[in-house]
């Protein structure tokens, strides 16, 4: 094969190699997906873009920003809310200390609002933050050990709280009915239902799996206008339902 034959099968390779791809610049980050219920096989598309948002594609990265920069506000306010919470019986912790892997275990609370470590026996902790509560096993682990540095952190709450953020009546955390389930419309209900500016459509539902959060798109008019009630999701416990406001 001469040079210049061998030069144009390169070309022809690398053209059919690049066909197809295409460079965007500004690209924005890609919508969530939509929820799909468990027995639909085949993922539902993300919408190219929210109904409600403004035509021109500098405007609406804007609002993609601004509703970013709500989520990421809404998560610290449901931080904050944990840190706050008070320990109640049947809630799974997580103990740690600092240097110490054989202290390290998960106990459970008791109906006495107490937990069971080694050295120091049962620790009454129920009622208390998670602050409070490290605070006191601290205090009684330093009879054993030196300047023990406790964590505590809330692997599974037994009153089964998911929170509702955003656009709804009441914001806060709400239990799951015990030996029950909730969906996204009732949690909504359950806190006062949507304001007038909620984006409906854009409701998601921030789960944590794995130490790695997921964001579901809820349709909701597709629910409660087209009766497509499999796509109410079910939640899960430290759920987080976020209802943004609409762009108009």
């Amino acid at each position: 094969m001469n040079r210049t034959s061998f030069l144009a099968l390169s070309l022809c390779c690398l053209t059919a190699a690049c066909a197809g791809f295409r460079v965007t610049e500004g690209a924005a980050e890609a919508d969530p997906p939509v929820y799909v219920p468990p027995s639909v096989s085949r993922p539902a598309p993300a919408p190219a873009a929210h109904e409600d948002a403004p035509g021109d594609p500098v405007a609406r990265q804007a609002a993609a920003d601004q509703e970013a920069a709500a989520i990421a506000a809404a998560l610290k306010q449901v931080g904050a809310a944990k840190i706050d919470y008070r320990i109640s019986s049947a809630d799974l912790i997580a103990v740690t200390v600092y240097q110490d892997l054989e202290m390290n275990r998960k106990v459970r609370v008791n109906a006495n609002g107490t937990v069971s470590m080694p050295l120091i026996g049962a620790v009454k902790v129920g009622g208390m933050t998670l602050i409070e509560a490290q605070a006191v096993i601290e205090a009684k682990l330093a009879q054993y050990l030196v300047s023990p540095q406790v964590s505590l952190f809330i692997e599974e709450y037994g009153n089964k709280t998911v929170f509702v953020m955003g656009e709804v009546a009441k914001p806060g955390s709400y239990p799951i009915p015990t030996e029950s389930r909730m969906t996204v419309l009732e949690a909504i209900s359950t806190a006062g239902g949507f304001t007038p500016i909620a984006a409906q459509d854009r409701t998601r539902v921030l789960r944590n799996v794995n130490g790695v959060s997921i964001s579901y798109t809820i349709e909701i008019k597709a629910i409660t206008q087209q009766g497509q009630k499999e796509k109410d999701m079910v939640l899960e416990p430290n759920d987080v339902i976020y209802i943004p406001q609409s762009f108009f």
